[in-house]
């Protein structure tokens, strides 16, 4: 937990006793399983990165957009300028869908 402690507080200060409840929530909600045959307790992520953002994208969408993709990304796409690389791989992602490919 100190380890999880000093990567938070390298972007703001953050106190032990507000990691410690943070870990306890996303322990209850299932995104992380805490090992307490050791001590200090091992907290783990529960699921990889990618499946995490993709369940989170997923309730953004329903609770902010309405279930509207279209919305989701255009407000995304106005929100902050892409990069010339960042639009080529909307672009190669947009051809991969039009030929039926996922």
């Amino acid at each position: 937990m100190r380890d999880i402690q000093h990567v938070l507080n390298e972007t703001k200060p953050t106190g032990y006793t507000t990691v410690l409840k943070l870990l306890q929530i996303m322990t209850e909600k299932g995104l992380v399983e805490r090992d307490e045959s050791q001590r200090p307790q091992i907290y783990r992520a529960r699921y990889s990165q990618q499946q995490t953002q993709r369940q989170l994208l997923r309730d953004l969408l329903q609770r902010a957009f309405g279930g509207s993709v279209k919305t989701l990304v255009l407000q995304a796409m106005a929100s902050q300028r892409s990069s010339k690389e960042e639009l080529e791989a909307i672009e190669q992602l947009l051809d991969r869908f039009e030929r039926g490919e996922k």
